[in-house]
């Protein structure tokens, strides 16, 4: 695996945890660690994530492709 693709599935997995987090108990991890939703530093995660999230869709057909699912 790639360095880029591990980074962006450990991205990806922030995300998720952080989503889950708002969903389930109404608390953004990322706003709160980097001092709200709007601060510099809160967007640039959530645009990382976001493209992340791009880079890791861009590989599932060759995923379902080499495991057999077609």
């Amino acid at each position: 695996m790639k360095i880029v693709d591990r980074i962006a599935l450990i991205l990806v997995i922030i995300g998720a945890l952080n989503w889950g987090s708002v969903g389930l108990f109404a608390f953004d991890c990322v706003a709160f660690i980097c001092g709200g939703q709007l601060s510099t530093l809160s967007r640039i995660i959530y645009a990382l994530v976001g493209i992340a999230g791009l880079w890791r869709c861009r590989q599932c057909p060759h995923t379902y492709c080499q495991s057999g699912f077609s």
